[in-house]
């Protein structure tokens, strides 16, 4: 596994970690301090709100799970990633990509998109 797929296994994993605490270290891998995550319902700035927005979402959508949607494509210091919102072994109810800027191996920028939302 390469090291830019290695960071978005990880980053995919703060968003399943549930322990504040846990979920801090690993933004801190992840992330750096006044890293910035953007997607059209939020515009985050600096890891604690990242923090707080993963917490948001994780009381949203209590149980389910967010994966990989595909492989990795990075040039540069760019990645792009394609993931799934929903319960394992089932059709996910969110799919996504995000866009990450990548600098000393952590994400400085991630802007997510959303391809497929709930009907409200």
């Amino acid at each position: 596994m390469s090291s830019t797929e290695n960071l978005v296994a990880r980053y995919l994993q703060a968003w399943n970690t549930t322990d504040s605490v846990e979920r801090a270290a690993v933004l801190a891998e992840v992330f750096t301090e006044d890293a910035c995550y953007t997607d059209p319902l939020v515009d985050a700035e600096g890891r604690d709100v990242i923090d707080q927005v993963i917490a948001g979402a994780q009381a949203q959508f209590g149980g389910l799970v967010f994966s990989s949607g595909g492989s990795v494509d990075a040039h540069h210091n760019t990645a792009r990633f394609s993931w799934h919102l929903g319960v394992p072994g089932e059709e996910p109810l969110v799919i996504g990509f995000d866009v990450a800027v990548i600098e000393n191996d952590r994400f400085t920028k991630v802007y997510g998109f959303l391809d497929k939302v709930p009907a409200a």
